[in-house]
């Protein structure tokens, strides 16, 4: 008895699997491209039908009629695929192929924008029933990825919020979608903000001339410019190496010039960045002693006397030559846009043996985009 049991269940399993396959086959509407309007914009007509029938084939609502039964028939019944757009020639050639529905659209640019339309034909009905219509950014290489967007639209299929961002948001960084250009974003411009030292170097930049001293304080302003290049851009992140000129200390009357190479990333989603890399200066050191005996740290120059101890170095001084100190700064910061305005704005660090040295700069810049290779 429970062999026959199993064995009806099996029957009534297939038999229901059987009719199911048959009523989709059934229900499917059948449905072809034949063309697409790419006048006024540069695009391979031919590889646009070809991807639209795929993307039709992907979402699996309709039986979708093969390129190659389109062109028998065409070149059977000679009918004139060219410039097929409007209502009366898609059900005319609609009826010939005998589908119910006719996929056909545009792309065409306005200006800075990119408009992406597709739009479905009832071939029985000779109306309209679904027209999707999408504003893009002209950015030459997606445009396959605009007609898979604007097909998810016309099946209501959830598309990518973050790729359609790239594609539509002027505003949002620069990444290799938006932005895929051989030079990926040259992001220069000026710089400014100020510096703070501490340790014995803050206390070397109050101290007078006749005590190796700056005769100041140890807060300065600073001014410079900033040549940036991304060199990676994938992803979430940019890579990017950076070269500032800077001049610190003309609120003092002075003039301190720096050389600074950074090596950081950047997010495409938030604008976060970090770097790190050698920084150079001009500045002064001479040779001599911190006297063992004296709690004030006055570096004295030479040798020390009978009556003196100290060790002799090379230290921070006014009185000394010219040389080139070199330092290694931390900088983090985030960069805010509106609109092709990037503000950046940072904070950095760089440790050193007589001191840190604190500051924050910000400055602006905006794309200057070069064709693509």
């Amino acid at each position: 008895m429970k062999k026959m049991r199993l064995l009806f269940l099996v029957c009534i399993t297939l038999i229901s699997s059987n009719l199911t396959a048959q009523y989709d086959a059934v229900a499917k509407q059948s449905i072809a491209v034949v063309d697409f309007d790419v006048r006024g914009y540069k695009m391979n007509q031919i590889q646009a039908i070809q991807f639209l029938t795929n993307e039709l084939i992907r979402v699996g609502y309709f039986e979708v009629m093969d390129k190659y039964d389109i062109e028998y028939i065409a070149r059977r019944d000679s009918l004139d695929l060219l410039n097929c757009y409007s209502k009366i020639c898609l059900q005319e050639v609609g009826k010939k192929l005998k589908v119910d529905k006719m996929l056909s659209g545009s792309i065409s640019q306005m200006g800075e924008n990119l408009n992406v339309s597709l739009r479905i034909l009832d071939v029985n009905k000779g109306n309209f029933e679904t027209q999707k219509v999408r504003e893009f950014l002209v950015i030459p290489g997606t445009e396959f990825q605009m007609l898979r967007i604007c097909v998810n639209d016309l099946f209501n299929v959830p598309n990518d919020n973050e790729l359609v961002t790239k594609l539509t948001k002027r505003a949002d960084f620069d990444n290799a979608i938006n932005n895929p250009y051989a030079p990926r974003l040259q992001s220069d411009g000026p710089r400014m903000g100020a510096t703070f030292m501490t340790g014995y170097l803050g206390t070397l930049m109050t101290r007078s001339e006749n005590a190796g001293g700056y005769n100041g304080n140890p807060f300065m302003f600073q001014f410079g410019y900033q040549f940036e290049k991304q060199y990676l851009n994938e992803g979430n992140f940019q890579a990017l190496f950076e070269f500032i000129p800077m001049i610190t200390g003309l609120d003092q009357g002075r003039v301190i010039p720096s050389i600074t190479l950074l090596n950081g990333l950047r997010n495409n989603v938030n604008g976060w960045e970090f770097a790190f890399g050698p920084n150079f200066a001009i500045s002064r050191s001479a040779e001599g002693f911190f006297p063992s005996n004296d709690q004030s740290q006055n570096f004295v120059l030479g040798e020390p006397s009978p009556n003196q101890s100290g060790d002799i170095i090379t230290a921070p001084d006014s009185r000394g030559t010219t040389v080139i100190a070199t330092g290694f700064l931390f900088a983090a910061g985030k960069t805010f846009k509106s609109g092709k305005l990037n503000i950046p704005i940072n904070v950095f660090a760089v440790p050193g043996k007589w001191g840190w040295r604190f500051g924050i700069s910000m400055g602006w810049n905006a794309k200057d985009r070069y064709e693509r290779n």
